[in-house]
């Protein structure tokens, strides 16, 4: 009898598997599929085309030879983190480790680096003559000893002749550097395809002459990104002449961000209809538009108001056919929606994402257009829209159902967190990316928050009727929220204001996501003047809902507070910070955490509390705020105490 032969997938021919694995993007997954077996480990090596490196730079001289096709290498997290590359080496050995690099990765043609001076990249940049994109980090400030324009020479200078795209989104820099070094590289700059100035380190952003400057030496521009400033009080705003400018500079854009600094800096504020109205008439947005007939992708958010906008959205339609993504900051009569008939941004309706923000006369019945006309629409937010209410984005949902998968809806007046669920429900078993605000209102008007304080619920039954309770029969459609099972939901998104709990956000019908695993909690406000909260906890125990929950942010950058000794019945930043982490257990008892980075100092006896999580594989402390400090205080972690730590945490034996 002949013996069966087994087929499996290492029984295929070596180019298919080749391929295969180079499909294969997540990093768990092509590191859960190196371990299969030496051939795939093998594979997996040779077709991995993206590393991020973090660890010692002093330990760079241990870096395997086996990742041959790395062609986008990011070097911005090595430790100490913020400081110059091989700084603190002697030069001999600055350049030996260069080197090193570049013998393990020869086929780099992107890179990232943390760039404190430009020494770092006049030490690396020659290694790879051929580099094509280069990403610049620099969360400290930029030192005064540095010439005007000297953190980008070198860069023109060694990647002059291949040089595609610059990214200085997460980069300190003045704005009167760039413009002169385009100029004096004027063929380099000819060359740029990608600019990314998109950086919220500056108060007033790139000048309107600056900005024509920039997009003269770079013609051939295809993605512009830039933060600047559209308020008229300001000298050198950008009005119509600057948007005029770009858009005869560069007709090849497929993708342009313009966005006002004080955006940036404060993304959810919602300045109301006396914040002063912008310098960008309707009638130059309509030469713009016609100017850019390839624009795929545009944000506009000017922090002033633009009036009677929807003659200039239907011009969009007209002119900008491949248009697809679409984020209006401050535009008014985006659809006035009268008549029933489809008007303004509702006539785009080849849009699959769309953002609209502190569009103070967007309505109900606009909302609804806009569900009838873009009817490809897949992502949609909505930020300080005060006029929308529960049915009308309910009604523009319902009109989306088929495709809309990704919704956010912050700082909506008539939207807390249980009327923006209420408003999502029907797509709750399509919905994959979801972000409301923990605004308990409705709670709070039917003594909801009292009742849910607790966490522990022994009894199923009393549970069920406390989620019907706060659950409004007619919005849902007749049926309990105990029977929503948000199936496709991954990724949520909060927001909650200081001193407010987390506890009862189970009870507005988000206690059954079986498929959730990432989870970003923005906590934000002044802790002065908020009396000690009267339970002991934030909340975050009521996430153990969440089975697949595997990755958590939790954003505390924005709250103020008392950083020593507060007054009476207050408490300081330590001890608010211990009722926002208490919830989770203490950090050493998660025994399944890997990762673990703290956007901060931290103490070095703190620190070693976490070397008793045995799974701890990666810890690193990132002052990634803007400024950073020069200089940590003696009492927190320096780069001899960061350095001691890494060493104990590598030396420990990881179970898997």
């Amino acid at each position: 009898m002949a013996s069966s032969i087994t087929t499996t997938l290492s029984d295929l021919p070596d180019v298919i598997l080749s391929n295969i694995c180079a499909l294969v993007t997540d990093t768990r997954a092509r590191n859960s599929l190196s371990l299969v077996s030496r051939k795939f480990l093998a594979f997996e090596r040779s077709t991995r085309s993206h590393l991020t490196l973090r660890g010692n730079a002093r330990d760079l001289h241990l870096l395997p030879g086996c990742f041959r096709s790395i062609s986008h290498l990011d070097l911005s997290f090595l430790s100490p983190w913020g400081h110059s590359l091989l700084s603190s080496l002697p030069i001999d050995h600055q350049n030996l480790l260069a080197l090193r690099l570049r013998l393990c990765f020869p086929s780099v043609d992107s890179l990232a680096v943390y760039s404190r001076s430009p020494t770092s990249l006049e030490l690396l940049l020659p290694q790879w003559p051929r580099i094509r994109h280069v990403k610049l980090v620099r969360w400290h400030q930029r030192a005064s000893q540095i010439p005007l324009g000297g953190d980008f020479v070198s860069i023109f200078e060694h990647c002059g002749g291949f040089l595609e795209s610059l990214d200085l989104s997460a980069f300190y820099h003045w704005t009167e550097d760039l413009p002169p070094v385009l100029l004096r590289y004027a063929d380099v700059a000819a060359k740029l395809t990608r600019l990314n100035l998109l950086t919220a380190s500056f108060n007033e952003g790139y000048k309107s002459s600056e900005i024509v400057d920039i997009t003269k030496a770079c013609p051939n521009l295809r993605d512009f990104r830039v933060a600047c400033t559209f308020d008229p009080r300001y000298l050198e705003f950008v009005g119509d002449e600057t948007l005029s400018a770009v858009s005869t500079n560069c007709p090849k854009l497929t993708l342009l961000h313009m966005v006002d600094t004080a955006s940036l800096t404060s993304p959810r504020a919602v300045p109301g209809n006396d914040g002063g109205d912008s310098a960008v008439t309707v009638g130059t947005l309509v030469e713009v538009f016609s100017a850019l007939p390839s624009l795929e992708e545009l944000v506009l958010d000017v922090g002033k108001n633009v009036k009677q906008s929807g003659v200039a959205l239907e011009a969009l339609n007209s002119k900008c056919k491949k248009l697809r993504a679409l984020k209006l900051g401050q535009f008014h009569s985006v659809c006035s929606a009268t008549e029933w008939r489809l008007e303004g941004v509702a006539l785009c309706g080849g849009l699959q994402s769309l953002s609209i923000k502190n569009s103070s006369d967007l309505s109900d019945m606009g909302l609804v257009a806009i569900g009838r006309g873009c009817c490809k629409l897949s992502k949609f937010e909505i930020q300080g829209c005060e006029n929308v209410t529960v049915k009308g984005v309910r009604t523009m949902v319902s009109l989306l159902r088929k495709t809309l998968t990704d919704v956010r809806i912050s700082c909506c007046k008539n939207l807390d967190a249980t009327a923006s669920l209420k408003a999502v429900e029907p797509i709750y078993d399509r919905i994959k990316k979801l972000h409301i605000d923990c605004v308990w209102s409705s709670l709070e008007e039917g003594g909801g928050v009292e009742e849910t304080s607790e966490t522990n619920h022994d009894d199923d039954y009393e549970r069920s009727q406390k989620r019907c309770k706060y659950s409004s029969d007619e919005a849902l459609n007749g049926f309990c929220s105990e029977d929503r099972v948000w199936k496709k939901l991954e990724y949520l998104s909060l927001w909650i204001s200081v001193g407010e709990f987390l506890t009862p956000l189970p009870m507005t019908g988000l206690d059954d996501c079986p498929n959730l695993e990432e989870i970003r909690i923005k906590i934000e406000g002044d802790c002065r003047g908020k009396r000690k909260p009267s339970e002991p906890e934030l909340g975050l125990s009521c996430l153990a809902l969440y089975p697949k929950l595997s990755k958590m942010q939790l954003d505390c950058g924005d709250t103020i507070g008392y950083a020593l000794t507060a007054p009476p019945m207050q408490m300081d930043l330590s001890l608010w910070e211990r009722f926002f982490l208490t919830g989770i257990g203490l950090l050493q008892e998660c025994l399944t955490l890997r990762k673990l980075f703290i956007h901060g100092t931290a103490h070095e006896h703190f620190m070693n509390f976490l070397l008793r999580i045995p799974n701890l594989r990666d810890v690193q402390l990132r002052e990634d705020y803007y400024p950073a400090p020069e200089n940590d205080m003696s009492t927190e972690m320096r780069v001899g105490s960061c350095s001691r730590f890494e060493d104990q945490l590598n030396s420990r034996n990881i179970i898997d």
